[in-house]
């Protein structure tokens, strides 16, 4: 009989935590599907593949990363660390709880690397269309080789999407906007907290982007950093020069007036106003349509398209989980493809589904949101191979994490938590992070006595 074939849709953590899940039954002695993965960028990493470009990239596709320079982990790597792939075993000693863009994309790299799946991934290749015929049950995928002008177009049994949903942005209109003289931009066309020196800056939004935006751009001096909340405010004890306002009613030239009467004067506007699940290769009875929320509607187990469970979606939640929740996801996917346990019929399927939703309509805080995710992950976990890992410990971790923010939204990376997988624990960093302005991986490795060196003035 012929192999079954299977389309893997992006070669970020998630294409790439599928890639290494076939890779991995295969070392065990398993016949796998023949496994080809579409990549529209040159390389892969998703997110973590940082351009200077935005708007479009060197082909003119849009472009995908939302990743900007001077980013480092804003939550702990050891809540993220792979079960099977640790950082001990990547960097061959301790490093810190939160390492800049450089080191965990040469973490997520390193994993990739040793699983030799690379040769599995087409790069430059943008996937157009996904049709499914009901008849042959098969998928016919049209792509276009970006490098050769070329369009392609190939059959497969199953397709897996591992696009991610962090790089369309949503962009709300503001009454007067188009008055401002200023920069407007999205957080997702943003590149470096330097080009804010000495401005006054507005964040619209209340979360991560605004959040860490808005501090990395008071480190980077910033005047004055203000954020816009709908809902609530973040509630931080905020540094001198950072605040938060309710929501923006208009615009009046570089002047915003907020709904509680009061108005100021800016320079530039970050719209840190989320993301929106984009799927446009898709037929749109097969494109989730949903918040971004820890449990889209219509996947089977987070991950299977109810109505065509031939397709699968890795990494739609919204996320405190990362990198090793993508993993337990595609080893739970892979293990249906292969067959090695029953898919329920629709009536199941659907009954699963609902009691998830009716458990996550009960989620009303950030500790039980972190234990629902954890359960989620702990459920697939259960029904494969891989390594099964203390997900409660995670959960402490991820509560310091966010009991440290309170404390100083300034100083809670420099904070050091043990690995779950391995109890290293981490070390701190030979310099604070609002005195630390070199990213790079060389500066982050190098020890107390190369950073000293370092910042001694040449005589």
């Amino acid at each position: 009989m012929q192999r079954k074939r299977i389309a893997i849709i992006g070669a970020g953590p998630s294409g790439m935590a599928a890639l290494r899940a076939f890779k991995s039954a295969e070392r065990g002695g398993t016949d796998v599907p023949d496994v080809v993965c579409y990549e529209k960028q040159d390389d892969w990493g998703g997110q973590w593949n940082f351009s200077w470009r935005t708007g479009t990239d060197r082909y003119g596709e849009p472009v995908h990363s939302s990743m900007y320079r001077n980013l480092w982990s804003n939550g702990p790597k050891e809540a993220l660390e792979f079960a099977e792939y640790t950082f001990d075993q990547h960097f061959g000693r301790p490093i810190s709880s939160y390492p800049p863009r450089e080191v965990l994309w040469d973490y997520i790299n390193g994993r990739a690397a040793e699983s030799d799946v690379k040769d599995a991934v087409l790069f430059a290749h943008a996937v157009r269309r996904v049709e499914f015929d009901s008849e042959s049950e098969r998928f016919t995928v049209t792509v276009d080789d970006l490098r050769h002008k070329a369009t392609i177009t190939e059959v497969f049994d199953e397709v897996i999407v591992a696009t991610g949903h962090f790089s369309f942005p949503n962009v709300p209109d503001f009454e007067g906007i188009g008055t401002f003289p200023g920069e407007v931009i999205h957080a997702h066309e943003f590149r470096g907290a330097e080009r804010f020196a000495g401005q006054r800056l507005l964040l619209i939004g209340g979360s991560y982007s605004a959040e860490d935006i808005g501090i990395q751009s008071h480190k980077m001096g910033a005047r004055q950093v203000t954020m816009s909340y709908r809902t609530q405010p973040q509630g931080f004890a905020w540094p001198d020069g950072v605040d938060e306002v309710p929501e923006v009613a208009r615009f009046d030239g570089p002047v915003a007036h907020f709904v509680d009467g009061t108005s100021r004067e800016f320079d530039a506007v970050v719209l840190c106003t989320g993301y929106l699940h984009h799927y446009p290769f898709l037929p749109h009875e097969s494109r989730i349509d949903s918040p971004n929320n820890l449990y889209p509607d219509g996947l089977y187990r987070g991950v299977t398209w109810q109505k065509n469970p031939r397709l699968h979606y890795l990494g739609a939640q919204d996320q405190w989980f990362t990198f090793n929740m993508f993993d337990a996801q595609a080893w739970f996917v892979r293990d249906l493809i292969l067959g090695r346990f029953a898919l329920p019929d629709a009536d199941e399927r659907q009954a699963h589904i609902d009691e998830w939703k009716s458990a996550y309509a009960e989620v009303a805080t950030d500790e039980a949101a972190v234990r629902f995710q954890a359960d989620y992950i702990r459920d697939l976990i259960e029904q494969t191979d891989y390594p099964m890992f203390d997900l409660d410990e995670v959960v402490a971790t991820f509560l310091a994490w966010k009991a440290d923010k309170k404390v100083d939204i300034l100083t809670y990376r420099d904070k050091a938590y043990p690995s779950v997988m391995t109890g290293t624990m981490a070390t701190v960093h030979h310099t604070a992070w609002m005195d630390e302005l070199d990213d790079s991986r060389e500066r982050y490795l190098s020890t107390q006595l190369d950073a000293d060196e370092a910042s001694e003035p040449v005589s």
